[in-house]
């Protein structure tokens, strides 16, 4: 499972990162700590979403 997870994590967290720096460019926060602060808050929020996504998969096989 932990591959599953792992590799859940590499498309949900560069999409959840992605989408919260364009919504901290629409709200103008475009400094470079901003952007890095939006990113990294993406990237940790995939864990969860990862981890719960993966479960599921699991549990249908």
């Amino acid at each position: 499972m932990f591959w599953l997870t792992f590799t859940l994590h590499l498309f949900i967290g560069s999409t959840l990162a992605g989408t919260a720096i364009i919504a901290a460019l629409v709200m103008g926060y475009d400094t470079v700590s901003n952007l890095l602060i939006a990113a990294g808050a993406g990237f940790v929020l995939a864990v969860p979403a990862s981890v719960m996504l993966a479960k599921t998969l699991t549990k249908l096989r």
